[in-house]
Order: C-alpha cells, then sequence, then structure tokens
C-alpha cells in the first residue's frame, strides 16, 4: 500500500515540473506565432474560391 502513496506522489511531483516548464514557455514567448500574421494577407485569395462566398462579398462592397 505504501508503494501506492510513493507512485502517486512522485506522478504529482513530475505534472508540477512539467505545468511550471510548460507556464514558464508560454511567459517567454516561446509558442507566439511571428510568421502566420505576415503572411495571411497573400492566402486570403486562395479561401474565396466558390462562387457563393464570393458573390456575397461583391455584394458587400456594392452596399458600401
Amino acid at each position: 500500500m505504501s508503494v501506492i502513496y510513493i507512485l502517486i506522489s512522485i506522478s504529482i511531483l513530475v505534472a508540477l515540473i512539467f505545468f511550471i516548464a510548460f507556464i514558464k514557455a508560454v511567459k517567454s514567448g516561446q509558442y507566439d506565432d511571428d510568421y502566420t500574421p505576415s503572411v495571411r494577407m497573400l492566402f486570403d485569395d486562395e479561401l474565396l474560391k466558390t462562387p457563393e462566398k464570393q458573390e456575397i462579398i461583391k455584394t458587400n462592397i456594392k452596399q458600401e
């Protein structure tokens, strides 16, 4: 029975270590995406391949 207590305490310790490492990585900017916003405008036209979407955009432009 004491082995279960040891294993639970070790697993909680390991989980805390991974959680602290994750928080540290997020705060240091590890997961910031600097590339996608700069090239998003290059791929906007590819998203408008369907005729329904193009017609909606045309009507929205005419209304403005």
